[in-house]
């Protein structure tokens, strides 16, 4: 028996967004159809910190995977990071492993595909100007899938630690087709002129008032993946169509749609699927809430694995 071994920079190296775009919309819609596994995920406590796993099989293209999370608070006392992720890729037919690969990458991956595959259906097709609140790792990533779907002229980014935002503008800059990189101290003016929001951040406080959003625009929440927190206003989501990953999840999870008691229209596979209408017209206000699925982590793993079996990446370890 033999697995492959994949880094982050195996990781990184594998798959463009634009792949995992693609790969992220056939999970949405199978999940929307049923065809998919999708238990919910299982917690297993320790003493020093708690571990989720997340399993998925995604019936018609066949990929299956197993994703480990764990938190860890004392761990940065160790030098090493409170959370880590490891994703397990299995072949579905054999149950075979066929890949270990580093989680905290594919995570990035896949979570800026899903704001990719909702700006693909949901944002107008003249959109140029992001607002973007968070510039860490999801914040990049939300950036670059909204690149491979829409023409970005202009991105304004806001963050509470203002180094960390020009640290991503000058990242920005040296990226190929880069639009206007600015940062944006005032949250108002970024969202007034934005054609697409992107939040991505661990706030619990709403973000900016839902009332500067003009009208047309598409708004995408990624960071807010408990009760207690909240990136979105009331206002927002009031103002907007709304629409989730997954109905159940959001419901359970997400502050942002449970505190304002929103309305959810549509499941974004359902929107995929031809079930639902994508965008309706220019006036719109759409916002799409997101706290990550397992069959995203399956159908980019299987994503990942394939590429970098054609490209020679990774390390094959004989396990027999």
């Amino acid at each position: 028996m033999q697995i492959r071994v994949l880094t982050a920079a195996d990781v990184r190296a594998s798959l463009s967004m634009s792949a995992a775009i693609d790969a992220v919309a056939a999970a949405y819609s199978q999940l929307a159809a049923g065809k998919a596994t999708m238990p919910l995920r299982s917690r297993v406590h320790t003493d020093k910190g708690v571990s989720l796993l997340m399993p998925a099989h995604l019936h018609d293209t066949g990929d299956f995977a197993v994703k480990i999370v764990s938190v860890y608070g004392g761990n940065p006392d160790l030098g090493l990071p409170t959370v880590t992720a490891t994703v397990l890729a299995m072949d579905s037919r054999t149950g075979m492993p066929l890949a270990l690969m580093e989680g905290d990458s594919l995570t990035a991956l896949r979570t800026g595909a899903a704001g990719g595959v909702a700006a693909r259906y949901l944002a107008r097709k003249d959109a140029k100007t992001v607002a973007l609140f968070g510039a860490g790792v999801q914040g990049r990533g939300q950036l670059q899938a909204v690149m491979s779907v829409r023409d970005i002229s202009q991105v304004a980014i806001v963050d509470p630690f203002e180094a960390s935002a020009r640290r991503l503008a000058e990242e920005i800059a040296g990226w190929p087709e880069a639009p206007e990189a600015v940062v944006e101290p005032s949250p108002q003016a970024a969202v007034a002129q934005a054609d697409i929001v992107l939040a991505a951040t661990t706030s619990k406080t709403p973000l900016f008032d839902g009332n500067d959003l003009k009208p047309g625009t598409h708004v995408t929440g990624v960071g807010a993946f408990t009760p207690e927190m909240q990136e979105i206003d009331p206002n927002t989501i009031h103002r907007a169509r709304v629409v989730v990953d997954q109905r159940d999840a959001v419901l359970a999870e997400a502050g942002d749609i449970i505190k304002a008691e929103a309305k959810i229209d549509a499941e974004i596979g359902e929107i995929v699927n031809g079930e639902k209408p994508g965008r309706e017209n220019d006036e719109e206000i759409t916002f799409f809430k997101s706290v990550g699925l397992a069959v995203q982590d399956a159908v980019t793993a299987a994503a990942v694995l394939k590429a970098a079996e054609e490209k020679g990446l990774g390390t094959v370890i004989e396990m027999s």
